[in-house]
This record gives structure tokens, C-alpha cells and sequence, in this order.
């Protein structure tokens, strides 16, 4: 005797959509802080810029210490720390070992990694923000302190300190893309630009292409008084090798690597 099994009806399940790119990133900036190498990193940022206002009251002749003279100089430090944020927001999945969880929850990794890359995006357009309140505490302490304590501010320099800021952090983050490992990435990101810096800087030869290679060289303007069209072009070529050719190859590689 024969039975016949009636096929089991299909249950179509709605697709659960996947979260935001805004939930992604604010996942992120949440995972800025709560580590704690990227928090004790953000307050350094802070403590670093408050530092360097506070040794300008002591240096500054009375008449020079402004607004502008005490924001600009605080981008510095700043603006060495950030690449550092930006390789750990990336390298941290792989050093930490939760890179297979991340991947599992959003299977779509370039979401992934387009949320870092906002996160520290925004971690440096508000570390602009923390220079402008410690420039405006030291200008109001040097007031205080019988300086000048003048309120003029080039406004040009706060679009120029936010491609500072932002170029510096997305620079590190294509090194850690890259190399996928902390130490690595932190290590080869400070060592070949000094390196290259040096070798410029002694080679006659090269004295030409570091106008257009060297980021020390080519970011300093956007702390001046203007930048000119082909300062723009230098800085471009140079962001163009030392960031974007980074981030592409970065990026490339996440995509294929395998997750243990």
C-alpha cells in the first residue's frame, strides 16, 4: 500500500531588512568609546589641545594671544593622534576578534567599513569643534591674564581645519584597511612618511616630487593664511597617494579576506 506524503506548504518569510547606515555609524562612534585604547585616545586629544593653549599663555607676548593664535596651533597634535583613532576603529575588529560577529550580523562588509570610515569622520570634525572651545577658554583666560584676548578669527581656517582633520584620520584608516593589524599599521603609517620626509629632505633629486608626495609638506598650508589653486593640486596628489590609494587597496582586501 502506497501513502501518498502531501508536500509541506512553503511559508514566505518578509525579508528583515538590515540596519542603517546611520545605526551602523552610530554602532561605531559607540564603539570609539567604549574601548578602551579609543576612549583614553580621545581624551589625550583633548587634554594635548587644552595643553598647547595653556603653554601659549606662557609664551605669547601679550598682543599675539588671540582667537586664531590659539585655535590653529591646538590642529597640530590633534591632527597626529587622529590617524591613530582611525587605525584603531578598523584593525580593532581583526585584533579583537570580533570580526566574525560583525560580519555575521551585516554579511555586506563595505557597509562595515563605509560606517567606520563615517565614524571617524565625525570623531574629527568634532575634534575641530574641541579646538575652537580650547581656543575660546584661552582667550578668555588670556583676558583674564591682561592679554589681548582678541576675538578675531580668519573663518577661512575652520573649512581648512576640517580637510586637515578629516584627510589626517582617513589616512590612518586606509593603513589599518590595509594592513589589518594594530601595531602594524600604527608603526608603518609614523615610519614611511618620516621616512620619505628624511629622504627628501637629503636627496636633491627628490626635493621636487616631495612638493607633491610629501603630506607634511602639502597639508601645512591649510593652517595659513590662504591656499592657492595649486596648493590645492599638490594636496590632492599627495592625499590621492597617501589616502585614497590606501583606502582602495584597504578595502579590496577586507572584502576577500577570509574571517577565523
Amino acid at each position: 500500500m502506497t501513502t501518498l506524503t502531501a508536500p509541506a506548504p512553503q511559508v514566505h518569510r518578509p525579508a528583515v531588512p538590515g540596519p542603517s547606515l546611520a545605526r551602523l555609524t552610530g554602532v561605531e562612534l559607540r564603539k570609539l568609546i567604549d574601548t578602551r585604547a579609543g576612549r583614553w585616545l580621545l581624551i589625550t586629544i583633548g587634554l594635548v589641545a587644552a595643553a598647547i593653549v595653556t603653554v601659549q599663555l606662557f609664551v605669547l607676548e601679550d598682543a599675539e594671544q588671540t582667537f586664531t593664535a590659539f585655535f590653529a596651533p591646538s590642529l597640530f597634535p590633534t591632527g597626529l593622534l587622529l590617524p591613530v583613532l582611525g587605525i584603531l576603529s578598523i584593525t580593532g575588529e581583526w585584533s579583537q576578534r570580533t570580526a566574525l560577529t560583525t560580519f555575521a550580523l551585516v554579511p555586506r562588509r563595505e557597509r562595515v567599513v563605509t560606517a567606520k570610515l563615517a565614524a571617524v569622520v565625525l570623531a574629527a570634525l568634532a575634534s575641530v569643534l574641541v579646538s575652537l572651545a580650547v581656543a575660546a577658554l584661552g582667550t578668555l583666560a588670556a583676558r583674564a591674564t591682561g592679554g589681548a584676548g582678541g576675538w578675531t578669527f580668519d573663518w577661512h581656517l575652520l573649512p581648512y581645519a576640517a580637510v586637515f582633520q578629516v584627510a589626517n584620520v582617513l589616512m590612518g584608516a586606509g593603513f589599518g584597511l590595509l594592513l589589518l593589524n594594530t601595531p602594524l599599521a600604527i608603526v608603518t603609517y609614523l615610519l614611511l612618511p618620516t621616512v620619505w620626509s628624511i629622504l627628501s629632505a637629503m636627496v636633491s633629486a627628490l626635493h621636487r616630487p616631495a612638493q607633491w608626495l610629501d603630506t607634511s609638506v602639502t597639508m601645512a598650508p591649510l593652517l595659513g593664511p590662504q591656499v592657492s589653486a595649486g596648493q590645492w593640486g599638490r594636496l590632492a596628489v599627495s592625499l590621492l597617494v597617501w589616502m585614497v590609494v590606501p583606502l582602495v587597496a584597504g578595502l579590496a582586501r577586507t572584502l576577500r579576506r577570509e574571517v577565523s
